[in-house]
């Protein structure tokens, strides 16, 4: 007499629980890389940008956690396979495993379309580029074949093991390759600090600008502007001390603060800009010169 399985709500949870943590693993992964690789080769742009403004705490956050939960859920799944071998082409386990295979199949075709078509269209296939076709390349390829001999069975416990072990290869190699460059948590906590400086430095200047454009003068202290209808944060939350600013001439002041890190790297100048003025720093105290334009001021007509 021949038994036929049936999906429980256990199969189900565990089926799901493990595409999903699968998924979540994937797009972290990819999110790390891809940050990784736009940090260690940074597009060329007209100045735009700050570095240290790029993140890897989410996705590295996200794969310490995920992680090991795919590999358990992956490890129960097997358990039960042993158990009940039907249950491996039936159910919710051939659904999702299809599916898998068809994302990991459209995924792998796009990519290779994508550089087909740059390298027809005569479009310049720079080093991060190639180097993001490559991990999109090599991630869909790793699913893809998982899967299809997983649907073919003909995936032996052997094969599910070195799958894990290359698995856990990439993403220790991800990780340390991503503190390697944006460096460790620690060095991200100071870049945050000089990210929120410039911002605040940014908003203050832009507000004695305002106050110049309603006073036709420049504020001899930061003090004035708390008179007004103008926000400003001039205390650095880092070293709860003011932010310095400094009137040099009737259109002319500085901006100062103490940066943790410089705006740059040993291979290319990171410049910082805002309008049309530079807010480049090496590190500790850097000062800012600024110039507001006269005409803002539009003199009062007197009545007659």
């Amino acid at each position: 007499m021949e038994t036929q399985s049936k999906n429980t709500a256990k199969d189900v949870f565990v089926n799901l629980g493990a595409i999903v943590a699968l998924y979540a693993v994937v797009v972290s992964l990819i999110s790390l890389l891809f940050t990784v690789i736009n940090t260690a080769y940074p597009q060329i742009t007209n100045g735009y940008g700050y570095m240290g403004s790029s993140s890897i705490s989410w996705p590295v956050a996200t794969l310490i956690i995920f992680f090991p939960v795919f590999i358990f859920l992956m490890w129960l799944l097997e358990k039960d396979f042993i158990v009940n071998p039907e249950k491996q082409t039936s159910g919710i386990h051939k659904w999702l495993s299809y599916f898998t295979l068809f994302i990991a199949g459209l995924v792998l075709a796009v990519d290779l379309i994508t550089v087909l078509y740059f390298f027809i269209d005569g479009q310049e296939l720079s080093t991060a580029f190639l180097l993001k076709v490559f991990v999109l390349l090599v991630i869909a390829t790793g699913i893809f074949t998982y899967y299809l001999y997983d649907v073919l069975n003909k995936l032996t416990s052997k094969g599910r093991k070195v799958y894990r072990v290359i698995a856990l290869v990439i993403i220790l190699a991800s990780i340390i390759w991503g503190f390697a460059v944006l460096g460790s948590p620690r060095t991200q906590r100071l870049f945050k600090y000089d990210e929120q400086k410039m911002n605040d430095l940014v908003n203050i200047k832009n507000e004695i600008t305002n106050y110049y454009a309603e006073k036709g003068v420049l504020p001899e202290t930061l003090d004035v502007l708390k008179t007004g209808n103008y926000y400003i944060q001039e205390i650095d939350t880092q070293t709860n001390t003011p932010y310095e600013y400094k009137k040099t001439s009737d259109l002319a002041y500085s901006l100062c603060a103490v940066f943790n890190k410089a705006s740059k790297d040993t291979k290319e100048m990171i410049t910082h800009n805002y309008g049309s003025l530079s807010w480049t720093h090496e590190v500790g105290h850097t000062c800012f010169d600024q110039t507001v334009n006269s005409n803002l001021y539009a003199k009062p007509v007197p009545v007659r």
